[in-house]
């Protein structure tokens, strides 16, 4: 799934109503689980000027990486995060804590060679499935209407329960970047 409707919906389920710190520790979970990939595929084309074919079709699948992917998309590690949040009673952690989870969640029917360990360190075993989120040949035409059209849908919900110009102004972004990078998969893959 693309990552700002994984921002938006981690919102919606769990940024609560009235506390802010809730709303951005839930943004901040949606986030989580891409960051290591923003960061070091950022890194790579544009520190290390590595070509982004190269970045995505060898780096991305090396032993490395991968490795990296298994610790920040790992249902397990997460759920005891989360567990250990519901335990201290913290509705800021259970809410970054959910927001991973969510993402997770989102992305485990919707990846197929580029699929995570999601239950690391259990087993390395990865899920292909025969969806994605940007293959064609996966239906992504498909997902990417339903994903962005649920997409748009929260950001009316987040609208309306936040009145902050901020978070307003957030929203707005992340939708215009969903349909934007949506679109965008339709036509290179």
């Amino acid at each position: 799934m693309n990552t700002p409707a994984h921002l938006i919906f981690a919102a919606t389920a769990f940024g609560g109503k009235s506390r802010e710190s809730v709303l951005g520790a839930a943004v901040l979970g949606g986030f989580l689980p891409d960051l290591s990939l923003y960061a070091m595929a950022g890194t790579s084309i544009f520190l290390l000027d590595i070509e982004p074919q190269h970045v995505f079709d060898v780096l991305y699948f090396s032993d490395a990486w991968q490795q990296v992917f298994a610790i920040d998309n790992s249902f397990i590690l997460w759920g005891i995060a989360l567990g250990l949040a519901i335990w201290f009673k913290s509705s800021i952690w259970v809410a970054l804590c959910a927001g991973a989870l969510l993402h997770l969640a989102l992305d485990f029917p919707l990846h197929g060679e580029d699929a995570r360990m999601h239950f690391w360190p259990i087993t390395d075993w990865k899920f292909i499935s025969p969806f994605s989120y940007w293959d064609t040949g996966g239906g992504a035409r498909w997902v990417g209407l339903i994903e962005s059209t649920l997409a748009v849908s929260c950001v009316v919900i987040l609208w309306r329960r936040w009145r902050q110009w901020a978070w307003r102004s957030l929203f707005l972004l992340l939708a215009i970047m969903q349909l934007g990078v949506s679109g965008i998969w339709s036509f290179v893959f």
